[in-house]
């Protein structure tokens, strides 16, 4: 006896599919929104009354123990620092200049990278410190 079975062909189901897709993306953008950009290196800031938290984008210069400068983490010679900065604000004319110093750092150098930030064209300028109070760098 000769059965006749209708062959069914393979179906994909796309809404299962979807719903993998949708949870990658709900993923990623959750992680990236989490994900907190510090583009300057570790010093031990001083503590100030008055800190607040800056949430525009942002050049991080900062000053160390040595008085080496860094400019995003790369470190920059002085004499080449006026001429990045001008770079930077040329092509970023909104983004704000925020100087971090160690504690212990030469005033004279921070004064000199200050000096610098203003000749480069930035009209925003914040100094970094931590909270009165607080143990983090």
């Amino acid at each position: 006896m000769k059965l006749h079975l209708k062959q069914k062909s393979a179906r994909i189901e796309l809404i299962p599919l979807i719903d993998i897709i949708f949870l990658l993306l709900v993923f990623f953008i959750y992680s990236m929104l989490s994900m907190a950009v510090y583009r300057g290196i570790p010093v031990t800031l001083p503590n100030a009354e008055t800190v607040e938290k800056v949430k525009e984008q942002a050049v991080f210069i900062t000053v160390d123990k040595k008085g080496n400068v860094f400019v995003d983490k790369e470190l920059v010679d002085r004499d080449e620092l006026l001429r990045r900065l001008k770079r930077e604000q040329a092509a970023f004319p909104q983004k704000i200049a925020i100087i971090s110093g160690d504690g212990d750092s030469p005033y004279r150098v921070f004064v000199d990278v200050l000096d610098k930030v203003r000749l480069a064209g930035f009209q925003k300028v914040s100094m970094e410190a931590k909270p009165r109070g607080s143990d983090t760098k």
